[in-house]
């Protein structure tokens, strides 16, 4: 790590490229390159290939550090980057739009694919698309998918860090609702997990204090605050908070059948609500959102039929029938198959099983 760092710093300075400027080309602050080259921090293939396109004016620099990065990354990896960095140059299609019909894509696949799939696709394509951040639309898609990268990731430390290079990708984007949507999504997903719910309670804060127009990153920001009420005791304050994600949602919600990570359906509103309500204990108000969401959720989504299967043994588990809960919520999980799981389920369950 040391001496790629330095071999970093060198190529740098010897290009007359400033720290400044390979942060811009990047999601990473100057600070944090300036540990990289000092060897405190790991030189991460998108680092290294942020300073291959701050280089881009000096040929000789350019290729010492496009060597670092094949050497980062393996020759399969770095095969498979040029390949298609190649193919990307030689397309005459508008880049803008390919970018963001993929991330779409990814929005929509997150609903379906395992996550560890997922994750190898979104690595390849967020180190390509690191090297076209030339305008504010580029920054908005690279925004949405580090949220999406973000909720592959096997614990909520990690996914923590996603979420932050998501926000700040999304402050230069200049793009108000990606914005709001990149901070409310970051928000629901730890909140509904039970996890780092300071942290979710920060990003929900910083959504709402953005803007007050009606949009699906409102609606999220106030269901994770909702949630954190619940994770603090707070039930009015969590029953408030809900009543107002719900006046919201109904200005906004998204189509009916619609299935990406970046909508918000009746169908998901009400996986929310009966996470926070079997959560809060309040057995009816659980049972007729878990209702709900069944009946209003498209077929083909099995990993969001066993949230609401966990949420049922949840609400077992309150009610005083733990062992009963906990065996319920376990089925679940075993029904499922293992590539199909998820970093959200696996709290789930353990949530149920300290209930």
């Amino acid at each position: 790590m040391d001496d790629l760092g330095a071999q970093l710093r060198q190529a740098r300075t010897e290009a007359g490229v400033t720290l400044a400027s390979v942060a811009a080309r990047s999601c990473y602050s100057a600070s944090h390159l300036s540990n990289v080259e000092a060897g405190r921090r790991a030189a991460t293939p998108d680092i290294v290939l942020a300073y291959a396109r701050a280089l881009g004016e000096v040929d000789v620099n350019r290729r010492q550090v496009l060597g670092l990065a094949a050497g980062v990354m393996g020759p399969v990896v770095a095969g498979e980057l040029i390949r298609a960095g190649f193919t990307a140059a030689l397309d005459g299609r508008g880049a803008e739009e390919d970018w963001r019909e993929r991330v779409d894509q990814y929005g929509r696949d997150y609903m379906a694919v395992g996550a560890a799939v997922l994750q190898a696709r979104l690595a390849s394509d967020l180190v390509i698309l690191q090297q076209h951040l030339d305008t504010p639309y580029m920054w908005s898609h690279a925004a949405r998918a580090l949220v999406t990268y973000g909720k592959t990731t096997p614990n909520p430390a990690e996914a923590i860090r996603w979420y932050d290079l998501a926000a700040t990708a999304a402050d230069r984007s200049d793009d108000l609702g990606v914005r709001v949507w990149v901070r409310g999504r970051a928000a629901i997903a730890l909140a509904y997990e039970g996890a780092a719910l300071p942290t979710a309670r920060r990003y929900a804060d910083q959504a709402l204090a953005l803007s007050d127009r009606p949009s699906i990153g409102r609606v999220q920001a106030l269901m994770a605050g909702a949630h954190v009420a619940a994770g603090r005791g707070d039930q009015p304050g969590a029953v408030a908070l809900d009543t107002e994600a719900r006046r919201v949602f109904d200005h906004v919600a998204s189509p009916d059948r619609e299935v990406s990570d970046t909508a918000v359906p009746p169908w998901r509103m009400a996986t929310f609500r009966s996470m926070l309500y079997a959560r809060l204990g309040m057995t009816g108000a659980g049972s007729e959102a878990q209702e709900e969401a069944d009946r209003t959720r498209p077929a083909g989504l099995p990993r969001f039929a066993t949230h609401i299967e966990l949420h049922r043994g949840l609400t077992m588990a309150k009610a005083g029938d733990r062992a009963g809960g906990v065996a319920y919520a376990r089925r679940a999980w075993d029904a499922l198959p293992a590539e199909r799981r998820s970093q959200s389920l696996a709290l789930m369950l353990r949530e149920v099983e300290r209930a």
